[in-house]
């Protein structure tokens, strides 16, 4: 599932509206760090179908990275049903996304 980021974004109102567990991961595609932390978010969510997980492109006049405050990147905001539940930023370790995925329901 490694896709690139996404420069076309969501609204804050439709992440908020969604349903079930899911994850909005910020960052952008030439990130170094966004980079590096991919194969640990990638192994850390295989085997999760049912978590929806949007990847958008962050920066200077992105709205939704700015409603979520977001300051670093890449950061994985864990909704549940629209609710923040949990947050990880630039993760090095499996291990801190799966004790955020623990958070959902």
């Amino acid at each position: 599932m490694n896709s690139p980021y996404e420069s076309s974004q969501p609204s804050r109102e439709q992440v908020e509206s969604l349903s079930g567990p899911a994850i909005v991961q910020f960052g952008t595609n030439w990130c170094g760090y966004c980079t590096s932390a991919e194969p640990v978010i990638e192994r850390a969510l295989a085997g999760r179908p049912e978590l929806q997980r949007i990847k958008v492109e962050d920066g200077q006049g992105r709205v939704l990275g700015r409603h979520y405050r977001v300051k670093l990147w890449p950061t994985l905001i864990f909704l549940q049903d629209g609710r923040e539940v949990a947050r990880v930023v630039r993760p090095s370790s499996e291990q801190e996304i799966r004790d955020a995925l623990a958070r959902l329901s």
